[in-house]
């Protein structure tokens, strides 16, 4: 049975500045064509669909169209929300949707509910099990601690437990949201920290025949039954050296893993990070290359130029990202307050703070409890609203 498996669409985003519902667009088209080609038998989506909870009305539209063409298809469709999504809002008509072969997993009383196609060697369950946020599910699941190791465990024991109901010899394939330990972050990712660990292991698929996982925006294979499709388009520079790419994944009857072969995504326009002086940066023909990608330029001239984004733009038109880091400088004072924050959690940011008021010294294990449990709680209570159990 042949899987394409993709996740991270993030529809309704844009790149800097730039709107890439066009871009997504042509995304979806190249989807299609590849369920045609390849004679796919399922359509793995593994979450954030949308960039936010509420999506612009062009982004709504781009998967609605989605949706219709896929079900006109006739090939199921499983899709799981993210992150990002609003599970409630995504998962409106799911019952009626179903009816299409488009099967949305937006609940996770769900997730122990499998889809249940079958082949010529018998049946294959797909469970989808939407991204969970562990203070929201912690009871509901019987978890032992509020943590997304904790809550995916529990809910992958309900998968393993109705599993073991069925024929013997179903296969089965778990689609997740998750940061699982070993994959590859990048910039554009939602932090989704709970108690200072976001990562847990991949011990907790064990038991199944794949896992599709989504949230990490790089394509990459945790082992050979857990991988990320990554997002089909780049939604930041840090994913510059990154081929965007889908996974064809054919498995065998035993439900080994026949082949896993990735399927390239369209690209709306190339990546590049320069960094050098200005006048290099204009004049080195070996940045020919880079004429009509998308720019990130850091200039490192020990004053800052006059002019420099007029003057880029002039040789690359298409410069979205300018940083200056001039050469020889003892400290970074002169980071943009992005800079400083880039790669940094909220914990993190909260504890330099914390230090910055006082006038020195880093928060104690104490102090970092509570603002981590600050952060918990915020979250936990953004959750509660976007699914309509906040307290009154």
């Amino acid at each position: 049975m042949k899987f394409l498996h993709t996740s991270d669409w993030h529809l309704g985003r844009a790149f800097h500045r730039v709107n890439l519902l066009g871009a997504q667009a042509a995304f979806v088209d190249h989807l299609v064509e590849t369920v045609r080609e390849h004679e796919v038998d399922a359509v793995l989506v593994a979450g954030d669909i949308y960039d936010r909870a509420v999506p612009p009305l062009p982004a709504v539209e781009l998967y609605d169209r989605a949706l219709h063409r896929l079900a006109e298809l006739g090939v199921p469709t499983v899709m799981i929300s993210g992150n990002h999504d609003s599970a409630r809002r995504l998962g409106v008509g799911a019952g009626l949707i179903d009816r299409a072969g488009i099967h949305l997993r937006t609940d996770p009383d769900g997730c122990a509910d499998p889809v249940v196609l079958a082949d010529v060697h018998g049946d294959v369950a797909l469970y989808g099990l939407p991204y969970l946020e562990p203070a929201l599910v912690k009871d509901r699941f019987g978890a032992e601690k509020v943590s997304h190791e904790a809550v995916l465990g529990a809910a992958m024991d309900r998968i393993r437990a109705d599993l073991a109901t069925r024929p013997v010899g179903t296969r089965s394939v778990v689609l997740a949201h998750a940061f699982v330990t070993g994959g590859q972050a990048s910039d554009s990712e939602r932090d989704i920290t709970v108690g200072g660990v976001e990562a847990v292991p991949a011990s907790v698929f064990d038991g199944v025949d794949y896992a599709a996982l989504g949230h990490l925006h790089g394509c990459q294979t945790i082992n050979e039954r857990v991988r990320y499709s990554g997002s089909p388009i780049a939604y930041s520079f840090s994913e510059v050296d990154q081929r965007k790419s889908m996974w064809l994944i054919d498995m065998g009857g035993e439900g080994e893993i026949v082949r896993a072969e990735r399927i390239d995504t369209p690209v709306p326009r190339a990546l590049a990070r320069l960094r050098g002086k200005l006048e290099d940066l204009l004049e080195d023909p070996a940045h020919a290359a880079h004429e009509d990608a998308w720019v990130e330029a850091t200039l490192t001239d020990p004053v800052r130029p006059e002019d420099p984004m007029a003057r880029l733009a002039a040789r690359f038109p298409h410069t979205l990202s300018l940083a200056f880091d001039p050469e020889g400088r003892e400290e970074d004072t002169g980071a943009s307050y992005a800079q400083r924050l880039k790669g940094r959690t909220d914990q993190e940011i909260a504890e330099d703070f914390v230090a910055h008021v006082r006038g020195g010294g880093q928060p104690d294990e104490a102090e970092r409890a509570v603002l981590q449990g600050a952060f918990d709680h915020v979250r936990a209570e953004d959750g509660r609203r976007e699914t309509g159990e906040a307290h009154r």
